[in-house]
């Protein structure tokens, strides 16, 4: 692990992606070492002092305000839930954190169950924090064919894109779909570093796949509340299905993922032999 909180990789990570002219200045002449700004550079425009902020970045300094915080997501260019990540490791680093940290809790509520049986045939499951996938209805579990053939403790969305030989090419583009699950995944447990769960699923994919490594170096941050996919589904074909993805109440950190498509056509089609497909409940 590199030296430093992890605000101070974040900050690192975000610096070396803001070219001097993004940030309005000048290339210079020569060679740059650094890929994205110096140190200095991104000091003088936040309007802190290039030893205040190298201690920033090396762990050193653990309390910056709101005002410095502010000052350097204007200066990397963040907004969005990149610019709230900014603000919550700022925090974590300082003590201030005080979200509720999600907790390894694996048990859905009978009347989520229920819920869950109510959408058929819209496909819908239910994952943790991390993305374990905890339950699912009849289409939920052939929409991820699989999956389910892993043991429970295995059975993480994440993991499924990069490491099942399904997960690799039922979305398309792939990489899309891979940049934005680990960017969510980053959002999700940038605030929980020390979970037993998190951690190895990160160590495991950060051993086993040079592409999730690369993804997460690169400290994209990314809430998911729903929006488009397209399938390669090897039992009923292509679609293009929309989802929303919903926090339930009383839990720490678990949601409610439900797919749908439009009315009469072709997605929506490929969509109900999902439901009618799952009969014998095997993924």
């Amino acid at each position: 692990m590199s030296e430093g909180t992890e605000l101070g990789r974040y900050l690192r990570a975000r610096r070396a992606r803001v070219t001097p002219e993004e940030a309005g200045l000048p290339a210079g002449a020569g060679l740059r070492r650094t890929p994205g700004l110096r140190r200095e550079e991104l000091a003088i425009l936040a309007g802190v002092s290039v030893d205040y902020y190298t201690r920033l970045e090396r762990g050193r300094e653990t309390n910056p305000s709101t005002a410095v915080i502010d000052a350097l997501s204007r200066a990397l260019r963040l907004s969005g839930d990149s610019h709230e990540r900014l603000h919550d490791l700022a925090e974590l680093a300082s003590g201030r954190f005080t979200e509720p940290r999600p907790t390894d809790d694996h048990t859905v509520r009978e009347s989520v169950l229920q819920m869950l049986e109510a959408l058929r045939p819209l496909p819908a499951y239910v994952v943790n924090a991390h993305s374990y996938l905890l339950a699912a209805n009849p289409a939920g579990r052939r929409l991820l064919p699989g999956i389910w053939d892993w043991p429970p403790e295995k059975r993480n969305v994440v993991r499924y894109l990069f490491l099942h030989p399904v997960g690799r090419v039922l979305y398309d583009p792939w990489e899309e779909t891979v940049a934005k699950s680990v960017a969510h995944l980053r959002a999700v447990g940038g605030t929980d570093l020390d979970s037993p769960e998190l951690t190895s699923l990160v160590g495991e994919l950060l051993l086993k796949s040079p592409e999730f490594a690369s993804i997460w170096d690169q400290y994209d941050v990314c809430e998911r509340g729903g929006g488009v996919k397209c399938f390669q589904h090897p039992k009923v074909g292509e679609m293009t299905l929309t989802y929303e993805v919903m926090k339930l109440a009383r839990t720490a950190g678990q949601r409610l993922v439900v797919y749908q498509a439009p009315t009469g056509g072709a997605d929506e089609e490929a969509m109900l032999k999902l439901d009618g497909a799952a009969a014998s409940r095997t993924g």
